[in-house]
């Protein structure tokens, strides 16, 4: 018998805890062991749960306890997090977390503690996605060209809502609370660092990148506006968050943002509160994992499939996917040396030769427009919406700082990249 201790018996702990049961013939047999789960650690014992197994609110008599196997993380946070996860380790128990904070800020700290320990991470990126063993296993005889990632379903939903229906931000927003597809507070979500932290972790897969949150360009969505809607329709692109990771030559681009794709990219028609991620192999092409991101049992699915790998007694693959570093090596880019198109939305004053003046600007930056949409605003007012060509982060936004200083900008220029 696989005896487990669940550090956090909230949504996805009891979910972990009761499909155990429910499959466990299918489960056992698969693992070729019974898997049951011996105790579990919760904040607060008063509060009413259906479940059956023995409770704590002391995390240390599960990591501290010899008789259990495995030890599953699914508290949350990160400095206690890594804490008692360090402690699991020390005692040479496997580790199993859904915990994508703690591994954007700590996941080469736990590699060197881990070394030959099992520590398994499959649902702290896109829930039910089995998108690392894809990255770790399936895909490891290629280098990975670039990988596209919708990977949270709270801004894929507000987005999807927005283009639907040319609703606003904010009332989407309140409408995805009231659904519970988003929190009472949810600037982690809406401001791209849940997303940034799950890129962070496939980075390190792919790439053997070691950054944190705050080394990446992390832009939310809610800037996001309906006329934003009108010029992708008119030009045949989707909006959607979306984290990329681009290789070019030995360097990395990472970043997290609003982003004009093609409708006819497959990324693009993932919709409402589903996740999707496209990995380009230099071997296989494109490959497509499409599935739900979150919520208790996709994400308790994810954590089950690491308790069976475990219990199986085989070899784990790599923690994060090498066994010894990259010859080549590769580098995070700088942020501002991105290269891609751009799109702006600029609300001007309704006369003739704005544009001109805007083209000269951006032609001091060997900046090209490429496509343009006039709607117009209120009184004397015009909403200038364009592309450009591929160009680098830093022009553009030397070239915006140009433009903000013009008496003919009315508001502040809105920006979303664009990807081909």
């Amino acid at each position: 018998m696989v005896k487990v201790g669940i550090i956090g018996v909230g949504t996805v702990g009891t979910s972990v805890v009761k499909i155990l049961e429910k499959n466990r013939d299918i489960i056992t047999a698969r693992a070729g062991k019974e898997i049951r789960v011996v105790k579990g650690v919760v904040r607060d014992l008063s509060k009413k749960r259906d479940l059956t197994i023995p409770l704590t609110t002391d995390p240390y008599e599960v990591t501290d306890d010899p008789s259990i196997d495995i030890v599953v993380e699914l508290m949350g946070g990160v400095e206690e997090a890594y804490k008692i996860v360090r402690r699991a380790l020390e005692n040479k128990k496997a580790v199993v977390t859904a915990n994508k904070a703690l591994l954007a800020y700590h996941r080469y700290d736990l590699k060197e503690l881990a070394q030959d320990i099992p520590f398994e991470f499959e649902a702290s990126v896109a829930g039910g996605i089995p998108i690392i063993k894809a990255l770790r296993e399936g895909l490891s005889a290629n280098h990975i060209e670039a990988i596209s990632g919708i990977m949270n379903g709270t801004c894929n939903y507000i987005l999807t809502k927005m283009a639907q229906e040319r609703v606003a931000f904010d009332e989407v927003l309140a409408e995805a609370q009231e659904l519970g597809y988003a929190e009472a507070d949810p600037t982690f979500d809406i401001e791209g660092y849940d997303a940034a932290h799950k890129l962070l972790i496939l980075a390190s897969i792919a790439y053997g990148i070691d950054a944190k949150p705050e080394d990446i360009l992390i832009e939310g969505i809610t800037n996001i506006d309906k006329l934003d809607f009108e010029f992708a329709q008119e030009f045949g692109y989707a909006i959607k968050l979306l984290t990329i990771a681009k290789k070019r030559g030995n360097e990395v681009e990472l970043r997290v943002h609003p982003t004009l794709v093609p409708k006819d990219r497959m990324i693009a028609k993932v919709d409402g509160v589903m996740n999707g991620v496209s990995v380009i192999g230099d071997v296989v092409g494109e490959t497509m994992y499409y599935g739900p991101g979150a919520g208790g049992d996709a994400t308790a699915s994810a954590v089950i499939s690491n308790i069976i790998d475990i219990a199986r007694g085989g070899k784990c693959s790599p923690m994060l996917g090498f066994k010894r570093p990259l010859e080549s090596g590769m580098r995070l880019a700088a942020k501002d040396a991105i290269e891609t198109k751009y799109y702006l939305r600029f609300v001007v004053e309704d006369r003739p030769g704005i544009l001109a003046k805007i083209a000269s600007i951006f032609g001091e930056y060997a900046i090209s427009i490429e496509s343009m949409l006039q709607k117009p605003s209120c009184e004397g007012l015009a909403n200038l919406l364009l592309s450009t060509h591929q160009t680098t982060e830093n022009a553009i936004q030397k070239a915006l700082e140009d433009l903000k200083q013009q008496e003919f900008l009315k508001q502040e220029p809105a920006m979303i990249r664009m990807e081909e």
